[in-house]
Order: structure tokens, then sequence, then C-alpha cells
């Protein structure tokens, strides 16, 4: 099938992380076609502007904006109706509902759910939590996590890791190696959610065989023998099912996905603990 492509422009007065998103889940539902993106994070001036709609005009596509101040709004509009670029207000449909639900009106703050508040510090504090307990680096402290991963050699546990403390949740994960015991560490959590990350053999080996030739690294070893990784993830599950530890298969999810299930298996997980 041959591919076609087609311009779509991202202007945001913040980091553009929203736009981004939703482009990008929308777009890959459309089989054989993709966008060529054109990102243009905090454009907060009529010069900045300006010099998005000369890129427009060099690539007319589609436009999709988050702009809180209403002449560059209006600027944005009318250039992109003279490009014959269609455009739409990401955030409007969802201001227009809460204006209705909430009988306020809102201010414009570009950029205002990236100010430096609580919420802030906490994920900044969840990321350095996480950098330091991560792969095996348990301190006496571990109780002090919120989610705690545990799975064999290449079950994404870092990067799940990283994105659960991008959400402000202290991670830490702990590879489980053949024969090897629980750190001492592990005889002391009370408040941390432990969660089991396994996958199929099939899935193990091919990352696995990935990450050696990546490192130009003999293969010729039981890290990525079918059996003896099949072994490894039997032993996990075991393991999981002993302690009672909810397991989460990741063979064939995205991050974003199993994060997902972690932080509902962690609400959940808080309301029991907050109720005994």
């Amino acid at each position: 099938m041959s591919r076609s492509y087609f311009h779509l422009h991202l202007v945001s007065d913040s980091t553009g992380e929203t736009l981004i998103n939703v482009g990008r889940a929308a777009a890959v539902q459309y089989e054989g076609i993709s966008a060529i993106e054109h990102v243009y994070p905090l454009v907060r001036s009529s010069p900045q502007l300006e010099r998005v709609i000369s890129e427009i005009k060099a690539a007319p596509g589609l436009v999709l904006y988050t702009l809180v101040g209403h002449e560059l709004t209006e600027r944005l509009e009318e250039a992109c109706r003279e490009t014959g670029s269609p455009t739409l207000n990401v955030l409007q449909p969802v201001h227009a509902l809460l204006r209705s639900y909430l009988g306020a009106t809102s201010t414009e703050r570009p950029g205002a759910q990236h100010m430096l508040n609580a919420e802030y510090f906490k994920r900044i504090d969840a990321m350095n939590f996480t950098l330091a307990h991560d792969d095996g680096n348990l301190p006496d402290d571990l109780d002090e996590a919120d989610v705690v991963l545990v799975g064999v050699s290449r079950t994404s546990k870092t990067p799940t890791s990283i994105y659960l403390a991008n959400r402000g949740l202290k991670t830490a994960n702990l590879p489980l190696v053949p024969s090897m015991p629980l750190p001492p560490s592990f005889d002391r959590v009370r408040k941390a959610l432990i969660v089991g990350l396994i996958a199929s053999p099939e899935r193990i080996v091919q990352i696995r065989q990935n990450r050696l030739l990546s490192l130009k690294a003999d293969d010729n070893s039981s890290y990525v023998d079918r059996e003896a990784v099949a072994d490894e993830i039997t032993a996990s599950r075991r393991l999981c099912a002993k302690y009672r530890w909810p397991t989460i298969d990741v063979t064939r999810r995205s991050i974003e996905e199993t994060a997902a299930a972690i932080l509902d298996l962690y609400r959940e997980h808080r309301l029991k603990f907050i109720a005994t």
C-alpha cells in the first residue's frame, strides 16, 4: 500500500505537549496516511506568530492550535483562511463545556498547567526518587516508594518507572534474577504497591537479542535461550503469586498502557491502605 502525507501544524503558547498527543492520537487512526509534523511551541507574541504563519503558507495543511490570546487567535485563523488551511482550537470545546457547567469565565494564562506549584515539585521529587531507585538500587527507604516494579530483564521496568514518576509516583524497580533472593529491604515494605511485570518468552528473547546486537555481544547464552527465559518468567509468576502481588503482561502493551494499568491498581491500593 502506498503511503500519502499531509502537513500538520501544531501551534501552542505553551510546550505543545497537548497538541502533539492529540494530533498523533487522531492521525494514527488513518491507515496509509502519515502526518508531517510542524511543531511551534511558546508562541506568545505577534513576531513569533508571523514566523509560524510564513511556514504555514509555505506548506499548507491542517492547523491545530492552543492559543489563549484573542488577538493571536484571530490573526492565525485569518492567515489560515487565506491559505485554505483548516484550523481547530483544540481546547475551545473543553473551555466552552467548562464555562457552561461552572458558570464562570476563564483567565488567559498561557502555559498555566506548567506553573511551579506543589504538583510540579511533587513530580520533580518523584523523578529524583525514581532515578535513585532504578534497576535494583534499593536503599533502606524503599517503603517510601509509591510503587515498586519487579520483573525479569527487559520487561520495560525502567521506562515505566520514569513515566510513573512524571505522573508524580515515586517508583522503584528490581530485576528478578534466577536463583537470587529478594533483597532484605522488601521485608520492610508495607505502604508501597508492588507490581510484577511479565511478558511472553518470545517477546523477551526478541528484545534481549536486539539488546545484545546493539552491544555487539555474544548471544550464545541462557540470557537469550528460549527455555531458560521461559523458566525465568515462570519463576517470576510464582514469586508474585506467593506474595499476592498483582501482575501485568506487557507483551503487547505500550509503556503508556502499562502505566495506566498500574495507576488503576495504585488507586485501589491506596483506598485499601487508607481503610486499614
